[in-house]
């Protein structure tokens, strides 16, 4: 079998490649072309186009950039075409995919979706056009089979794919379990806590972020601060916005820092539920240009911006959002978490059940599979 498979995003990537490692274990002759990172090539997949150039954040963004954006689509549609894939795999990354799944199902491809589009949040209406251009749709939250069932499409629960990549790491205990990676890494002081901070992976977002996340460092010289790098940025970008902060950066890493952090400030996105599975108290930013938070927060239909409290269905963990996200507040939430306190102590329970409702460990292997047997009949 021929895949081609397009992610956007750094959490594509993962997936995707955690993805590919799962299909060769039922299939060792399986081939893969696809948009996307280093994991996915480690995997074997032949990487035509790498997502540090795709991924643009906010909507004016994305007007500014039109003219790459269509260029890429141009590209992608005769990439495709000359591959001659027996199956489209796209794993989230809307904008594009959406409109790469309708061209492809009209070439007669057949059109895997791998971790829906969040239509629940933005765009319920799109429904309809998934339904005429994707023959297999995969997710990975647990309220998205009954979202997709209200619209009479049958799609297939297969439980959040983070489980798996976190597990071959190895999780700590809720209490924080010691480990020498701090050593391997070189994170500094090992009498000093570490506050972890995930400004995001792309240079729009970390510019705009890692500023505000960095007012918070004088306030509390009892922990040490880190950056956790995109491996798709270079240090030099990080270190000219870290300045003369005492700030280290350490790029590749996530996983290993989140297994040693005691308390983060994390931009929204994946990195949110990451954070959250390695049971570390956060406070989760966001800021976006005015237009595209205007524009956003007239389209938007979610209660909250962090997938740990849209799965929860409940605020369990600080969000920080457009004007709210100043030093002042950064500083008084980050205070409540660190200390032992009630809110850290509620916080780590609400993480316990968030694991739960995600389906444990095998999404990747439960999706290779459903795909496997999709392809068969």
């Amino acid at each position: 079998m021929k895949y081609y498979i397009i992610a956007g995003e750094a959490s594509g990537d993962l997936h995707a490649a955690n993805l590919i490692k799962a299909i060769k274990q039922r299939n060792a002759q399986a081939e893969f072309r696809a948009w996307g990172g280093d994991m996915m090539q480690q995997q074997g997949a032949q990487v035509v186009k790498h997502y540090r150039d795709l991924a643009f954040m906010g909507f004016l963004e994305v007007v500014q950039n039109l003219g790459t954006i269509l260029s890429n689509i141009k590209f992608c549609k005769q990439d495709i075409l000359a591959y001659r894939p027996d199956a489209l795999i796209l794993v989230d990354y809307p904008g594009f995919n959406l409109r790469i799944a309708k061209w492809a199902k009209q070439q007669g491809i057949k059109v895997i979706y791998y971790i829906s589009p969040q239509l629940w949040a933005w765009n319920e209406a799109r429904v309809e056009s998934i339904k005429r251009s994707v023959d297999l749709m995969l997710v990975i939250l647990p309220f998205e089979e009954e979202f997709y069932q209200k619209h009479n499409y049958k799609v297939h629960f297969v439980g959040h794919p983070l489980l798996d990549a976190i597990e071959e790491r190895g999780v700590r205990s809720e209490e924080g379990l010691e480990s020498n990676a701090e050593n391997k890494l070189g994170t500094g002081n090992r009498q000093l806590a570490t506050i972890l901070l995930l400004p995001g992976s792309r240079k729009q977002e970390i510019s705009k972020m890692l500023p505000i996340m960095l007012s918070v460092v004088k306030h509390f010289p009892q922990y040490q601060f880190i950056v956790a790098g995109a491996p798709s940025q270079p240090t030099d970008f990080y270190q000219n916005i870290i300045g003369a902060n005492n700030v280290k950066v350490i790029s590749g890493q996530t996983y290993n820092l989140l297994a040693n952090a005691h308390a983060a400030l994390v931009t929204s996105g994946t990195a949110t539920l990451e954070t959250a599975l390695f049971n570390v108290p956060q406070v989760v930013c966001y800021k976006g240009s005015w237009a595209s938070y205007q524009l956003a927060k007239r389209l938007i239909k979610v209660k909250y911006i962090s997938l740990v409290n849209l799965i929860l269905d409940k605020p369990a963990v600080i969000e920080l959002i457009q004007d709210e996200l100043t030093e002042e507040n950064l500083v008084k939430e980050l205070k409540n978490i660190v200390a032992e306190s009630a809110i850290r102590q509620a916080m780590l329970a609400d993480f316990i059940a968030l694991k739960t409702k995600l389906g444990g460990i095998g999404a990747s292997a439960r999706a290779a599979g459903t795909i496997i047997d999709f392809m068969k009949k």
